[in-house]
């Protein structure tokens, strides 16, 4: 995996269910670390089961507010053809989305955060990002938390083909 000779930049594509509150949480984490290390990389979110158009869910506002995050901006979408097409690398919050992105043929380009984060992708079977949807501002902190530190393993294990 190596930045595409099609653009400057290297595409990160997070992935969860409803695409209202894991990944946009996961997107805005790693945006504000890849602009503080001056990386070259454009970060977007989608949903194995999103509907299109839906901000951010209210737990996943006051998460990111919590912690110097404006989600406020997101609007949900789809996995579809052309981000998935898009992306260098597709990140997963469990191994039910892997197998999803599976089933329509995407293999090689995509990991379960936990394991790449780990530096162990490849088996599919990493632990689940905790889905807070419906829960109280507790389950939003844990999930962040758990966001928190798997952006932060995943630098390190994207600095070899990033860092300037």
């Amino acid at each position: 995996m190596g930045i595409d000779s099609r653009s400057e930049s290297f595409r990160l594509l997070f992935v969860c269910s409803g695409n209202t509150c894991r990944s946009p949480m996961a997107t805005a984490l790693a945006e504000r670390e890849f602009v503080r290390l001056g990386w070259q990389v454009e970060v977007r979110s989608a949903g194995t089961s999103a509907v299109l158009g839906q901000p951010a869910s209210d737990g996943s506002l006051r998460a990111g507010a919590r912690h110097g995050l404006d989600l406020s901006g997101h609007r949900s979408r789809p996995v579809d053809d052309d981000l998935l097409g898009w992306a260098d690398l597709i990140l997963v919050m469990s191994p039910g989305h892997l197998l999803r992105l599976a089933e329509l043929g995407i293999v090689g380009r995509a990991a379960v955060l936990d394991e790449f984060a780990q530096g162990e992708a490849g088996s599919g079977e990493g632990a689940d990002v905790p889905d807070p949807f419906g829960g109280g501002d507790d389950d939003y902190e844990e999930a962040y938390r758990t966001l928190e530190e798997l952006v932060g393993k995943i630098l390190q294990q994207l600095e070899p083909i990033l860092s300037p």
